[in-house]
């Protein structure tokens, strides 16, 4: 087989927002050819949908088990972002939704930690929305970027959720955000009557 350069999470990125912009271009475009076009695509499509499930078919075989405890063929399929993608797209992942979003926020922890925070699955609602538990310390910048990490990366593995609910926790160590109204710093103490303030 020969060896070739493999497109990167970045660029990855776009190639996978250029090709949703193209198919909407094509889907909204009247007339005989445009349908033709999307049945062709539709077309195209399962046939990339058989191959693939064919492919986890015999890698599941060869393995012998159940996807994440062989730590094979079928792992390295499910762990590639181009591959997952297209097999949550197909309806072919053979892991639910709440495993694979629990999956990346296992990822994330040690990026988390690093920062002095802590992250945590905490299941899936019936409507489809991860809820994740969120330790962080630092000014609210630093934890709102926290937060949109780990929304973006829950998606990316379990992009079918229908959101993220990050719930912010003040845990041991993790002071909450002192509040002091404004009004408070530029007003004087009352003085008592008759006198001037």
């Amino acid at each position: 087989m020969a060896d070739r350069d493999r497109l990167d999470g970045q660029e990855l990125g776009r190639l996978l927002a250029r090709a949703d912009e193209l198919l909407e271009r094509v889907e909204s475009l009247p007339g005989p050819g445009a349908r033709a076009a999307v049945d062709a695509l539709r077309a195209l499509t399962g046939l990339y949908g058989e191959a693939l499930a064919r492919v986890l078919d015999l890698a599941g075989t060869a393995a012998g088990t159940a996807p994440g405890t062989s730590g094979g063929l079928l792992d390295g399929l499910l762990d590639d972002e181009l591959l997952a993608h297209l097999l949550v797209l197909h309806g072919l992942h053979p892991e639910p939704a709440e495993r694979r979003a629990a999956r990346a926020v296992e990822r994330l922890r040690p990026a988390v930690r690093e920062r002095g925070g802590e992250v945590e699955p905490a299941g899936v609602t019936a409507d489809g929305v991860a809820r994740v538990r969120l330790t962080a310390k630092g000014c609210g910048g630093s934890a709102s970027a926290l937060q949109e990490a780990v929304r973006e990366a829950v998606l990316a593995m379990a992009p079918e959720l229908s959101g993220v609910e990050v719930v912010r926790e003040t845990g041991a160590g993790a002071a909450a955000p002192a509040f002091v109204p404004v009004a408070s710093l530029t007003r004087r103490a009352a003085a008592p009557a008759g006198e001037p303030v």
